[in-house]
């Protein structure tokens, strides 16, 4: 390994994006020594939401173990497919972590630099941007709550159904009252089959309201969803 480049410091910031269609989420976005360098060479890129960053640590988005892992870094809010993502290749070795061998399958076809992080540091950043809830507004907060009661509560399992998501359902600021939904939460969930395969896909279209207590929100939404059958309550989805 060589030992020419500098040490580079690592910090994630959380951020919603202006275009939250395709993922409701704040994105966590890598700043290398302060600086946005994906920002450069794909601008239209969006970093992977905060709901991937839930799981355990190796399976966060920036997780590195000494095999190498091509990760996406940024993609469009289409899809990698139809306008180009930005992939790096990640590793640690030894002290260090290594991004390299970095991959633009938009339309610019530049890429940043190789950098090397202290791996501690980068440890610690990972571990300090999974546990950050600073960024969130009344909405993020109450949709994280509402998917953690409805999670812990076994209600869909008992009628043979799977909760697929919650999100929050942010207000459109630019679009007129009567063509955009209330802030709120959305509620996602099928129904499972006796052989097993998906059955109905159901939602919840719940509304928030502003200036009460997010825990007071959260028990009333929670319990509008476990008063009956959700199956009965709920809207389905694609009819």
């Amino acid at each position: 390994m060589t030992d020419h480049l500098a040490i580079s410091t690592l910090t994630l910031r959380h951020r919603i994006p202006d275009d939250w269609a395709q993922d409701p989420w704040a994105e966590v976005r890598p700043l290398i020594d302060g600086v946005d360098v994906l920002k450069a060479v794909h601008p239209e890129g969006v970093a992977l939401g905060c709901r991937h960053w839930t799981g355990p640590a190796e399976s966060w988005p920036l997780a590195v173990t000494q095999e190498p892992r091509r990760v996406i870094i940024t993609e469009p809010t289409c899809s990698a497919g139809c306008c180009g993502a930005l992939y790096v290749t990640m590793r640690r070795e030894g002290d260090r972590v290594i991004w390299d061998a970095w991959e633009n399958t938009s339309n610019v076809t530049a890429v940043p630099a190789d950098y090397w992080f202290d791996a501690a540091q980068y440890a610690s950043e990972l571990a300090r941007a999974a546990a950050d809830r600073s960024w969130e507004e009344p909405v993020d907060t109450i949709a994280r709550l509402l998917r953690q009661t409805l999670a812990d509560s076994g209600w869909f399992e008992r009628w043979g159904c799977v909760l697929t998501d919650v999100c929050p359902r942010r207000e459109e600021p630019d679009m007129p009252e009567e063509l955009t939904s209330p802030e709120g939460v959305d509620v996602r969930f099928h129904e499972v089959r006796a052989s097993g395969a998906r059955a109905c896909s159901y939602a919840y279209e719940l509304f928030t309201t502003h200036g009460r207590p997010v825990e007071e929100q959260v028990r009333r939404l929670a319990a509008r969803v476990l008063e009956d059958d959700p199956r009965k309550s709920a809207e389905l989805e694609g009819y």
